[in-house]
């Protein structure tokens, strides 16, 4: 067996850094190629030397000169900027790009490591939250394949292993709820960045967590499901589940119902995506169904999450509104971060993009370029930035 070298696109992110975990359990199957990522330069030089990346690209270009330095005396190749990571998705020497970038930043790298040929095992969601469309198609055209990294659509796809398409009924993908799950609408008026940074069962980067506690992120996940899975929106539903045991389930058509199980924990999923069709023989945590005697399951209240059904009207429409969904989001929660707007106004934002924003209902990759510079004006605008 031949060694697979691999391009990770957010290095030091939680992601990145749990890939090269699966990586350092296994030396024997994996080589690290490049690593990118967006200003941590110092982790990004200790990635580097630990694992002999062939090059490194730190995306803030004023970081460029520590990290050359700190990497001076390696063979190792720096790089820097926006340019330079699609070059490394697209032409560098690797067989799979993973792709854990935060955001619309994800989309380039992935429509271009696909035209090269490369194999993708994809974490970030808003590349198909975007452009699913364009994507998919493709790597159909190129014969690429797209491993899913989230776990709820690593769960679908282990479920959906050695099944009939016709047999399909519903896809059900499980959601915990975030860290405001107990929180009423009134209480949710007060909620501050802290507050919904506190996720009861996932560690993950801050962004996500914000979109967890929206909501928004479940209803990415939900685009994301359609285009991966080429299934009509109204057969993917949406049930809150706060144990986060279950990771998504599939209903058939005799009424039987499919659940994949496992620890909260993204090591599973990303080594089912680097491994796959094989599965690790070692498990990081091994999990037993005994430590959790009750699992319990709940329709999504779609008045205290109003982003679920917005991300639902969004693949109705088709064309940009998703990528104005997510280029409305992305500025609202970076202020939200920053207290420089309530959570309240991260929809608030998103609704007010989507009601103001142009729409072309065939998009280029350029037309959702301008579609998500639109949608970051339009947030700033309804935030008052």
């Amino acid at each position: 067996m031949s060694i697979e070298r691999v391009t990770i696109l957010g290095s030091t992110g939680s992601i990145g850094v749990q890939t090269l975990d699966i990586i350092r359990r296994n030396p024997e199957r994996f080589q690290v190629s490049s690593l990118v990522a967006h200003s941590r330069w110092e982790e990004l030089a200790r990635q580097a030397r630990e694992f002999n990346a062939e090059s490194v690209v730190i995306g803030d270009k004023s970081l460029y000169p520590q990290l050359k330095e700190a990497l001076a005396d390696t063979p190792t190749k720096v790089l820097a900027g926006e340019e330079d990571i699609n070059f490394v998705a697209e032409s560098y020497r690797s067989d799979t790009v993973v792709n854990a970038l935060v955001g619309y930043a994800g989309l380039h790298p992935t429509a271009l490591a696909i035209e090269s040929g490369k194999r993708i095992a994809l974490a970030n969601k808003e590349t198909l939250v975007v452009g699913g469309d364009i994507i998919m198609a493709a790597a159909r055209r190129k014969g690429v394949e797209i491993m899913p990294i989230d776990s709820e659509h690593s769960a679908i796809m282990q479920c959906l292993e050695g099944e009939r398409r016709e047999a399909i009924r519903n896809l059900i993908i499980t959601c915990s709820g975030g860290a405001l799950r107990h929180l009423s609408i009134e209480e949710l008026e007060g909620v501050t960045p802290e507050m919904a940074l506190k996720h009861p069962q996932w560690s993950m980067g801050a962004k996500i967590t914000i979109d967890s506690a929206t909501l928004v992120n479940k209803g990415f996940e939900v685009i994301e499901a359609r285009w991966l899975f080429d299934i009509e929106a109204e057969r993917i539903k949406v049930v809150i589940h706060p144990q986060s045991i279950v990771h998504s389930m599939v209903e058939f058509t005799d009424g039987s119902v499919k659940a994949q199980l496992g620890n909260a924990d993204m090591h599973t999923p990303i080594s089912y995506a680097l491994l796959y069709p094989e599965r690790a023989t070692r498990a990081v945590e091994h999990f037993s169904i005994l430590d959790y005697p009750t699992l319990s399951f709940a329709e999504v209240d779609r008045v205290k999450y109003p982003a679920l059904d917005i991300a639902y009207e969004c693949l109705r429409r088709g064309g940009t509104a998703a990528c104005t969904m997510n280029g409305a989001n992305e500025v609202a929660v970076a202020a939200f971060l920053n207290h420089k707007c309530r959570y309240h106004d991260i929809v608030g934002a998103i609704r007010y993009a989507l009601d103001n924003a142009s729409f072309e209902a065939h998009p280029t990759l350029d037309d959702y370029d301008a579609a998500n510079r639109e949608s970051r004006e339009l947030a700033r605008r309804y935030i008052k930035m």
